[in-house]
This record gives structure tokens, C-alpha cells and sequence, in this order.
């Protein structure tokens, strides 16, 4: 699942871009904010996929601001700027923005953005290799439901039952993975895109074609209350 973050204050605009991003597959929301600081501290956090950014009088030097993400992140996101007028478009595509809309937004310029971003960085199967001496295993994400730790090694458990082991600890795995994968408790990685019930009481939560629920702690409850705020906000 693609987060994407808004740097912005008018609201026509925020209302905009989310109701146009509800419309392509699954875009959480990060938020939005005006204040430099809370929007740095959020993409450093969260990293979003996509963000956009009123370039006019909001942050100081926007320019400056991307400059000194890209310090701190090797994958920064896409940006797409907002603006009264074109006269800062060169500056923008040469600190590679993706697009460039002008102020007030409109649907169709924003779909069309989006679009844009779409087609240059297209959702691809995402693998990963689990190798065990000479023998390599390489699986496709989606299909994991989730990884358990085992002492030093973890267990990947995969839709239709299967089980592989991996001869590393949990936290290997967790530094390599999508952020669709989430840690829930000391034992336990869950992939976000297959949760189907979240019981706050019983610190459990449930997944699809996974017979068994899977406990959650307080140490990583952030952690399940940003699932939570996904799929609420994708739910009817």
C-alpha cells in the first residue's frame, strides 16, 4: 500500500487531492501539515511514496527543504508542487518534482499527476530471497501472511498453508521489507494487506486464510493503530 503527505493550509486544496487519491488503488494518508518541522519529522518517519507541496509562502525555501531530505533518505519521495503561478517550474523539475499543477487545483490536474507518478513508478511483485546454504527461495511478498521468530531463525508463513524457515532473525527481515509489513509484538510481522479483524481487548488480530490470530503488544501498538487507521479509512 502507497502513503502519500500533503505540505499545505488551504483547505479546498487537501479536500481535493484526497478525493481524487481515493479513486486509484489503496493511497493511505498521511496527513497534512504547514509547519516545516512537523512535515520533515513526518516524512522521515513514515516516508511517504508521494507528497505534495504548496511551493508559495508556506515552507521558507522548499527547494532547501528537498535538498536536505534527500541527506537523510536514499528513497525520498515523489514531489509534486503547488503554485500560484509557473515561475518557479524550472527550479522544481531540476530538484527532479515529478509535476508541477498550478494554484487553485483542479481534479483533473491532480488526477492527471497522479497518473504521472503511476506510470513512472508502477507497482512491480515484490520479491524476496531466503537463502539456506546453496538453496535459494525467492518469494513473492503478497503472498506472505506473516513471519514468526524462532530463537535466531524466523518462519514464513504463506497463503495456502506453506511454511518456510529462514536461517535469520526477525529483525533481518524487517529492514528488508515493504512497508505494508508491520511488527506487532517481539514475535511477530504481520502483512497489513491481509488483516481482517483487529480486537483491542483480547490484543489480537486476525488474517485472512490464517486459522490461528495473532497476539499484539503495547511496545509496538503504534504500530496497530496505524493498520487500523488504513483499513478504516478504506472500509465503507
Amino acid at each position: 500500500m502507497r502513503s502519500y503527505f500533503i505540505i499545505e493550509k488551504d483547505r479546498n486544496t487537501i479536500q481535493t487531492i484526497e478525493r481524487v487519491l481515493r479513486d486509484f488503488d489503496p493511497f493511505h494518508f498521511l496527513g497534512h501539515t504547514q509547519c516545516r518541522e512537523t512535515a520533515m519529522d513526518t516524512l522521515l518517519k513514515h516516508r511517504p511514496d508521494l507528497v505534495f507541496v504548496r511551493i508559495d509562502h508556506l515552507l521558507e525555501n522548499p527547494f532547501q527543504f528537498v535538498s536536505e531530505l534527500y541527506l537523510y533518505d536514499h528513497h525520498p519521495p515523489s514531489f509534486i508542487a503547488i503554485s500560484q503561478s509557473g515561475d518557479q517550474a524550472y527550479t522544481a523539475f531540476k530538484y527532479n518534482f515529478l509535476d508541477y499543477v498550478l494554484h487553485p487545483v483542479s481534479a483533473l490536474e491532480i488526477r492527471k499527476s497522479v497518473l504521472r507518478y503511476q506510470k513512472k513508478k508502477p507497482v512491480c511483485a515484490s520479491l524476496i530471497c531466503i537463502k539456506s546454504y546453496k538453496d535459494y527461495q525467492y518469494l513473492n511478498t503478497d503472498d506472505i501472511l506473516f513471519l514468526k521468530a524462532d530463537n535466531n531463525t524466523t518462519d514464513f508463513y504463506l497463503r495456502g498453508g506453506r511454511v518456510i524457515g529462514a536461517f535469520k532473525t526477525l529483525k533481518t527481515f524487517e529492514d528488508k521489507l515493504p512497508k505494508t509489513f508491520l511488527r506487532i509484538h517481539k514475535s511477530y510481522i504481520v502483512n497489513t494487506a491481509h488483516v481482517s479483524r483487529i480486537h483491542y481487548g483480547k490484543a489480537m488480530c486476525s488474517l485472512r486464510q490464517c486459522p490461528k490470530p495473532i497476539p499484539f503488544t503495547r511496545t509496538f501498538q503504534e504500530n496497530i493503530d496505524r493498520i487500523h487507521s488504513i483499513l478504516h479509512e478504506f472500509s465503507y
